[in-house]
């Protein structure tokens, strides 16, 4: 078993090997099309590998289906898809056609249980997924817009934020009803991931 440096989370070397890939196919890519910050590129372990797969040790342990918001570099849509090696799917969706290019080129060369949607979010058509996630994306008053009718009324969604996360809080709760929690990230003294359940649009 390989140590990500995340507490609870060991994974088979196969899974390793395929983080590992993905890494060197972002880092390929991104010479080519801006994937991630090029000021993360010689941090990508930290910055995007264990970002990402801190998240999957916040959901729900019987999910089947998760939905990742504006997958951009695939991050971290792919990383949960690695993780998940298993009967679970991962739907990413990403309106920027040649992210798509990428993410269904990673799919295909790391053999994911995964599918990629070449659509805006507002115009993306799934069931509801038990997990929606989305990396820095947009404020999460607009992330909650977007999350709700993707979400089971039993879901959660899992969004990490910087150091204004509890701004973002305040003017959320202006038009949404949740039950939140703000964890730690391993990544960032600064920032928290935001767990969020049983979201539903405040009337009027």
């Amino acid at each position: 078993m390989e140590d990500l440096g995340i507490p609870g989370l060991n994974v088979s070397r196969e899974t390793a090997q395929k983080l590992a890939a993905l890494s060197e196919l972002t880092l390929k890519w991104t010479a080519k099309i801006n994937l991630i910050s090029r000021n993360t590129v010689q941090d990508i372990q930290n910055r995007h590998i264990r970002d990402s797969a801190q998240l999957f040790m916040l959901s729900q342990d019987s999910w089947s289906t998760w939905t990742d918001m504006g997958s951009g570099g695939g991050y971290p849509g792919l990383v949960i898809a690695i993780l998940a090696d298993g009967p679970q799917k991962v739907s990413l969706i990403e309106s920027d056609r040649r992210k798509c290019s990428f993410l269904r080129s990673a799919v295909r060369e790391l053999d994911l249980r995964a599918e990629v949607l070449n659509t805006r979010i507002e115009r993306a058509v799934l069931p509801q997924s038990d997990v929606v996630s989305a990396r820095a994306l947009a404020p999460l008053d607009k992330l909650l817009a977007y999350a709700h009718p993707m979400l089971r009324m039993d879901g959660i969604a899992l969004f990490p934020k910087g150091r204004g996360y509890l701004e973002e809080i305040s003017v959320a709760r202006k038009n949404w009803d949740f039950e939140h929690d703000a964890l730690p990230s391993i990544t960032s003294p600064d920032a928290r991931i935001l767990r969020l359940s049983r979201i539903n649009r405040r009337g009027p």
